[in-house]
């Protein structure tokens, strides 16, 4: 009876030394979903979160597409959710930032409310002062998603799936979307975006998280280096519509073509950051996709974490916005507030009003055809 227990002790402490000389053999891809509460009109809603086999954490909720949190590492692998959000659904159905949200029908402004197809004209709830903003008074980031698992090879993966009926929000068609977030194995969250629709219509989707990289709330974002592969930007009139031009960004405060301190121009003298009150403009990306080829768009460093964000993508446009309108007053995860400039945005898109703008890439959506695009936020450090 002795012998056999020690036996089993033996194999107990076999077991526990193999396990103890296997680093990392417990880290694994994996998702996990938990309840997140409910709307204020009652529907319960979830919150799923990724992991990836380096420790890397994406959690997201189907309330709007949300990106929550994403926790990334430093150059001395400390973790830090680098993304600005909140604790409670109630607080995202009540805020006015968008923070981590799927955004849609169409992402940016719509001048006027307006837009035509062919013969007919369309009009939209005017939420931006005499414009359209992020599709209108209850878009895409105050709907509840229809969600699953897809995990596979790549990584944790999370479909989300909305049926934007034909009229809402004064949009034509239904139109069915499917938005996937994969966490890779390469520490990147990849985003793909696809619809159909019924009827003519216009469609531009994007996510709209608000970045530092120092840390959710640590701070404000103006010491981040950018590099931005764009050689022109959209200027904008005060109501921050696009005026049709496309301006050169060679010797403006919008050159972002070498690796520039966010903050070194953002307070110049100069018209278009007066308007902005700041940088909110869309800049005209310039590696030439083809054929919805993904390429990179933008790079941010910053110095003191030695975190790098790569912005990769398929789309023709990219809104840099610098939070120019956080102010303070609100306070999110953990109870931190978020003061102006304490994130930046890098809103993959087309451009801002171009239903009514034909000179810009075509945001027209035929039945029949397919809309895909593909936007990759990649994090590394660097010592």
């Amino acid at each position: 009876m002795v012998q056999s227990r020690m036996t089993i002790t033996t194999m107990l402490l076999l077991t526990v030394a193999l396990a103890i000389s296997s680093p990392r053999a417990e880290a694994k891809s994996n998702m996990q979903k938990q309840a997140f509460g409910k709307t204020p009109d009652g529907q319960p809603v979830d919150l799923y979160t990724l992991t990836n086999k380096n420790g890397m954490e994406a959690t997201i909720t189907n309330y709007g597409g949300t990106v929550v949190s994403l926790k990334v590492p430093d150059h001395q692998g400390k973790f830090d959710d680098v993304v600005l959000g909140y604790d409670k659904v109630t607080d995202y159905a009540e805020g006015k930032s968008y923070f981590g949200a799927i955004i849609g029908r169409y992402g940016n402004r719509i001048a006027h409310g307006k837009f035509s197809i062919g013969s007919s004209t369309y009009t939209l709830a005017k939420n931006n002062g005499e414009n359209t903003l992020h599709g209108g008074n209850i878009g895409f980031n105050r709907r509840v998603w229809s969600a699953k698992e897809v995990s596979g090879p790549a990584g944790p993966a999370l479909e989300l799936t909305y049926l934007s009926k034909d009229m809402e929000e004064g949009f034509p068609g239904n139109l069915s979307i499917k938005v996937v977030y994969t966490l890779t194995e390469q520490n990147s969250l990849k985003i793909d975006y696809s619809a159909t629709t019924d009827k003519e219509t216009v469609v531009n989707l994007t996510n709209h998280s608000y970045f530092n990289l120092a840390g959710q709330g640590n701070g404000d974002i103006l010491q981040h280096h950018l590099l931005l592969h764009a050689t022109k930007f959209t200027p904008v009139d005060a109501g921050l519509i696009p005026t049709g031009e496309l301006r050169p960004v060679k010797g403006t405060p919008f050159d972002f073509s070498t690796p520039m301190a966010i903050g070194a121009r953002i307070d110049q003298d100069e018209e278009q950051i007066k308007l902005g009150m700041g940088y909110d403009h869309n800049f005209v990306l310039t590696r030439g996709i083809k054929n919805g080829t993904l390429a990179l768009a933008a790079v941010v460093h910053e110095p003191k974490t030695g975190r790098v964000l790569e912005v990769w993508t398929t789309e023709p446009g990219v809104q840099f916005y610098t939070g120019n309108f956080l102010d303070g007053t609100g306070t999110g995860k953990a109870g931190k507030p978020y003061g102006r400039r304490t994130a930046f945005c890098l809103e993959t898109q087309h451009f801002p009003d171009s239903p009514n703008h034909p000179s810009f890439p075509s945001t027209l959506l035929k039945p029949g055809a397919q809309y895909h695009t593909t936007t990759v936020y990649k994090f590394s450090a660097e010592k």
